[in-house]
């Protein structure tokens, strides 16, 4: 197996994976976005954190335990708009910066904010109207 693209342990991810959920079920623009899709449940958002870490491992640590299609999954919620991702992706690295050190958090928020651009493209590219240029100004 090749070596991990973030130095962190499986532990270190699911750590991260709670304490960013904690932060966006209080956050004021995002928390309300989540509760809309995931609803008010313990399970479900457990269930959610879940999968959310099992990606994060998949990405991070080669591991195979993920399956599913993050851009399928975003393009299906119309609540998610391409202005919630530099909201996500900056709550995400303070996540990252308060709990890891420089260097993880350094390697994961590039990679975080690799993937982030690649989901935001991806769902203004399939929900622009037909023959309209999508805006590469805000990648």
């Amino acid at each position: 197996m090749p070596d991990p693209r973030v130095n962190v342990t499986p532990e270190d991810v699911g750590m991260v994976v709670c304490k960013f959920y904690a932060a966006v079920r209080e956050h004021p623009v995002l928390g309300p976005v989540f509760y809309l899709i995931i609803g008010q449940s313990e399970a479900l958002w457990r269930e959610h954190e879940e999968k959310i870490a099992a990606f994060w491992r998949n990405a991070i640590l080669y591991e195979r335990e993920y399956s599913g299609n993050p851009m399928l999954a975003h393009l299906g919620v119309s609540a998610i708009e391409s202005k919630h991702f530099p909201i996500w992706l900056g709550l995400f690295e303070r996540v990252l910066i308060e709990n890891l050190s420089q260097e993880q958090a350094q390697d994961w928020s590039l990679l975080a904010n690799r993937i982030g651009r690649g989901l935001k493209f991806g769902m203004e590219t399939f929900r622009q109207i037909d023959g309209k240029v999508p805006n590469l100004r805000n990648l």
